[in-house]
């Protein structure tokens, strides 16, 4: 696969307002976009952009990047907010990699979020969802287990201490992981508007 290295985000944007114009689209929005691309695409945009959807989990909580899009009147919609539990299996499985060498991804098995979990007798999935609600943030879990579904929505009866938050705030590595597939990381990168290249 061979990449545009000059992709115009201004004028992809500008066709996506012509969808809305055109009655084919009632909201737009963006995903993975850092701040400085935000920034740009509202400076020129008729129609700002409803939502930006990234990578938002314990370990990668974006803090900044959240706050900015708040600013400007653009939802963060977080994705893998339970962070990466099967991408080891995945990884090993399918990129043929040793998962061995990956890092620990699983906020799932966190201490903090277990003990949480145990305080409020909730699963550690409903304390990572909760989290995130309670910063604002929407949130798209996935699964394909009816029981888990069901169990996700389970996070509007109760709430998270401040110094709860406070404490998970704090396992914030900063990193993204869900998307590292190495060689395509890597061969992205270089393209101009790779949004992991800027600081949030």
């Amino acid at each position: 696969m061979e990449l545009d290295m000059d992709t115009d985000l201004i004028s992809l944007w500008k066709a996506m307002e012509q969808q809305v114009d055109a009655g084919r689209a009632r909201s737009i929005g963006v995903s993975n976009f850092n701040a400085d691309q935000v920034k740009r695409i509202v400076q020129a945009a008729r129609i700002i952009p409803a939502n930006n959807q990234v990578e938002l989990h314990l370990y990668f909580q974006r803090k900044e990047l959240a706050a900015f899009c708040k600013a400007l009147d653009v939802t963060i919609c977080a994705y893998a907010p339970l962070g990466s539990p099967a991408f080891p299996e995945f990884y090993s499985n399918v990129m043929k990699g040793d998962a061995k060498k990956l890092p620990n991804v699983n906020p799932l098995q966190d201490p903090v979020v277990l003990k949480i979990a145990k305080n409020h007798n909730k699963t550690p999935a409903q304390i990572l969802l909760r989290q995130i609600v309670q910063r604002g943030i929407v949130v798209i879990p996935k699964s394909s287990n009816p029981g888990r579904q069901k169990e996700n929505f389970q996070v509007l009866d109760f709430e998270l201490t401040e110094e709860e938050m406070y404490e998970m705030s704090l396992l914030d590595r900063g990193k993204k992981f869900s998307l590292n597939f190495n060689a395509t990381a890597a061969k992205n990168g270089k393209h101009p508007e790779y949004p992991y290249n800027a600081p949030y």
